[in-house]
């Protein structure tokens, strides 16, 4: 993030899984992709304020980061973040993760 000044605040990083590897059927079973219709959405707002219900928006940034996953998925070290006495090791995840084919289902 940059100041008005021109300064560094902070520094941001995000992680992504290299999810181009996976291979269907052997790392995950199914992709999703969750859409919905504008006509849905037309018709859940009529039914609301037909029956005069509260409506409210809420976007969610992370919604990756939450959903348990089925499968056992590994991922090698972070360049950068490798520890040097167990630079052999590599991560298993527990929940999902930005970049895998199963994060959305999950």
């Amino acid at each position: 993030m940059w100041r008005l000044d021109g300064n560094i605040e902070r520094f941001k990083a995000s992680v992504v899984a290299k999810g181009y590897d996976q291979k269907n059927r052997v790392d995950y079973h199914k992709t999703f992709s969750p859409m919905i219709k504008p006509a849905t959405i037309r018709l859940i707002l009529a039914i609301a304020v037909h029956f005069h219900w509260l409506i409210r928006q809420l976007d969610v940034l992370n919604a990756f980061l939450h959903g348990f996953l089925e499968e056992e998925v590994f991922m090698e070290q972070l360049k950068g973040f490798v520890n040097e006495t167990t630079s052999n090791y590599i991560c298993k995840l527990h929940k999902s993760f930005y970049g895998l084919k199963q994060a959305p289902r999950a």
